[in-house]
């Protein structure tokens, strides 16, 4: 299924420690993913000096790896954007770094600011572009390691922007 949920959680989850275990070494479940895109996100100088701006193409650093899983580092310059894709077999947590990122999905577009974060599951069609005037930088978490980003056609790309009119 690929759509977006109605689903809302009230405050952090993470911040119930009776309901988490101790932390691993490598992140296995949804929470622990999130996890690990926020501590990155709140340690600046895992990624800052890393960070470059590209105005020819996206850049992307691949900043970590664990057992079946990526974490990549993205920056995006105004006006780049992703085109329409998913990401295959592969489930993810995206965290907004610095700067302001555009969703765009068949259910409209949400703008996203820092810190804040989307978790999609394997087949999720989005396009990300950075509609503002200031670069952005991304987190990028997958798992399985991403192997395929399959790009929709620009009549599926067109689609979604009408929808968020």
């Amino acid at each position: 299924m690929n759509s977006d949920s109605d689903l809302q959680i009230a405050g952090d989850i993470l911040e119930v420690q009776h309901l988490l275990r101790p932390a691993r070494e490598h992140p296995e479940t949804v929470a622990e993913f999130v996890g690990l895109a926020r501590s990155i996100a709140a340690d600046r100088s895992q990624w800052e000096h890393l960070v470059e701006y590209d105005t020819t193409t996206r850049w992307y650093h691949r900043l970590r790896t664990g057992p079946g899983y990526e974490v990549w580092l993205l920056s995006w310059v105004p006006g780049q954007g992703s085109g329409l894709h998913d990401h295959g077999r592969s489930s993810g947590v995206l965290t907004l770094l610095q700067g302001e990122l555009t969703e765009r999905t068949e259910r409209g577009a949400r703008t996203l600011a820092a810190g804040a974060q989307r978790v999609f599951a394997p087949g999720y069609v989005h396009e990300v572009v950075n509609d503002s005037l200031e670069p952005a930088v991304s987190l990028h978490v997958y798992y399985p390691g991403l192997t395929e980003m399959p790009m929709r056609g620009a009549a599926a790309c067109t689609t979604a922007r009408e929808a968020t009119v």
